[in-house]
Order: C-alpha cells, then sequence, then structure tokens
C-alpha cells in the first residue's frame, strides 16, 4: 500500500496522477486528507482516503497503519514543520511503516549562515532522524519548482523590460513541479531506491542573465537583468505593496542563488523519467513566446 501526504496540494495529487499512469491501481493507493470531505474526489476515482494531520500524532498513526511505503511531503507551515515532520517520522515508525520517500531540498550550506536556513534547519533534522528511525528511506532533494520563476521575473516583465532580482550571477537548477512529482511517482512504484538521495535538479543550470536573454529571444523585446542588493529589492517589492513574509522568502532565495545554493545540475531526475526534464530556456521560450 502506496500513502500519499499532502494529497489535495499539486505535489501530492500529480503524485497520484503518474502513480495511476505508472500502472499502480487504486486500491494499492491512499491519500491523506485532513477533512474528511477533501477526498471526495478521490473516492470517486476508487482512492482510498484516510484522515490525518501533521499536528495530531495519533491520527498519523492510525492512517499510516498498514502502509509499506508513505511519500512524506514536507510540511508548507514553516514555523510548525520541525514538531509536524517529527510527528510524521514517530507515528510512520510506530505504525510500521516500511519505506518512506521524502520530499527535501537542495542545498549546500547546512550551516546558519545559510540564506535559506529557515527552510534548511526543518530539513537537514528531518533527514536526520529518518537516517536514525531504522525505516527504509529515499530522499528527494529538490531544486526550486520552475513554477515560481515566472513570480522572480515578475509578471510585467514584457512591459518593464527588466528582470530586478538579487541573484548577482548566480545559477539556479530549477524542474518543473509536476516532473518533480513524476520522479517521485518512479521512486514509489520501482524498487532499489532504499538509502538513496537524488537531486531532483535540471540537467543544466541558468543565471538571470541568461534568462533575459531567452526571454528577448523569445517575445522578441529586450529585457534587461539588474541584480540590485537585497535591501534594494525589499524596499522596492515593499513599495509595491508585497507583504514583507513574501519578501523575505523570494529574498532568500534570490541570495541563495547568488551564493551558488541552487546552481546543482545532475542525470538523477532524467534516469527516473526515462528523458531530460523540461529546461529552463524551452520552459521560457514556450512561456513568453505564448504571452504576445
Amino acid at each position: 500500500m502506496i500513502l500519499v501526504t499532502g494529497s489535495t496540494g499539486h505535489f501530492g495529487n500529480a503524485t497520484i496522477n503518474f502513480l495511476l499512469e505508472k500502472g499502480v491501481s487504486t486500491n494499492e493507493i491512499l491519500a491523506l486528507v485532513r477533512i474528511e470531505q477533501s477526498g471526495d474526489d478521490f473516492k470517486k476515482r476508487g482512492i482510498g482516503v484516510v484522515v490525518g494531520d501533521y499536528d495530531n500524532y495519533a491520527s498519523l498513526v492510525n492512517a499510516f497503519k498498514g502502509v509499506e511505503k508513505l511519500l512524506f511531503i514536507s510540511g508548507s507551515d514553516v514555523a510548525k514543520r520541525l514538531s509536524q515532520h517529527e510527528n510524521v517520522v514517530n507515528a510512520a515508525k510506530e505504525a510500521g511503516v516500511k519505506h518512506i520517500v521524502y520530499t527535501s531540498f537542495q542545498r549546500k550550506n547546512e550551516t546558519e549562515t545559510s540564506p535559506l536556513w529557515m527552510v534548511a534547519q526543518s530539513h537537514i533534522k528531518t533527514e536526520k532522524w529518518l537516517k536514525e528511525s531504522g525505516i527504509s528511506y529515499t530522499i528527494l532533494k529538490n531544486n526550486l519548482y520552475m513554477d515560481f520563476l515566472p513570480g522572480f521575473i515578475g509578471e510585467k516583465v514584457l512591459e518593464s523590460g527588466v528582470i530586478y532580482v538579487p541573484a548577482e550571477n548566480g545559477k539556479v537548477g530549477a524542474v518543473l513541479r509536476s516532473e518533480m512529482a513524476e520522479g517521485a511517482a518512479s521512486v514509489l512504484a520501482t524498487t532499489g531506491h532504499e538509502g538513496k538521495e537524488y537531486d531532483f535538479t535540471n540537467a543544466e543550470a541558468v543565471t538571470y542573465q541568461e534568462i533575459a536573454e531567452t526571454i528577448s529571444k523569445a517575445s522578441g523585446k529586450t529585457i534587461n537583468y539588474i541584480s540590485p542588493s537585497a535591501e534594494d529589492y525589499g524596499n522596492t517589492l515593499a513599495k509595491y505593496g508585497v507583504p514583507a513574509e513574501v519578501i523575505g522568502i523570494f529574498s532568500s532565495f534570490a541570495v541563495a542563488q547568488a551564493k551558488g545554493e541552487l546552481d546543482g545540475e545532475s542525470a538523477n531526475l532524467e534516469k527516473l523519467l526515462g528523458r531530460k526534464p523540461l529546461s529552463i530556456k524551452d520552459f521560457l521560450t514556450n512561456l513568453y513566446t505564448t504571452a504576445l
């Protein structure tokens, strides 16, 4: 039995769809939901639904019973993530889960000096708990979702002609979220992944200067890249009414890129997909040619 947490979210739902595409039968899949009614669509498709909440340890133990493989999608509430993840790992151990596939994130700096430390801390501890749990595990180290790149680029980039991000000359190996989900489904549907750590990053990382050049070529409009200081970037976004929390997240990832935290290149995902993941250049070309 395969249980997918975060089943109503983009990653979890996509993983379930890919499991079905790969021939896993509906009666071998369970979707974890926090509210019973949220699983109605899954039930209509013949997929089992169990109720559990990362904040409720007992509910997780009950939901995990009889589960062989667990897709453990990291919690979205950064402030509560550490205690939630501890609940998941301990509940899985108590319930007798055989294998956990965990969505972590790619990084190089594992100290408090990392611009992504707020994100990194809980992932690093969760990986440690998994390795000490005695449960077989696979760790997926996800790069930035390619789906988020337009947010960094700016929705009015074709009007302004400027990409304004404090990423300097750092590169990013972003990957489509759906392709990461497909890779996770491949791990869940096959064997031989025990104790493995996979970098879910693209075959080629790019800079924002290259991104600007790609958009210029696709759109026929000149796009310039400016890398301000993180302080100027934050002040500029604040003037446009962007919430402080959002500014903090965008700034952290941009500065991390500047420091080389996201420039990984790997064939791990290509091997699991059986093809190269969509390149950033092709993604942007499709997006900004269509936008004309």
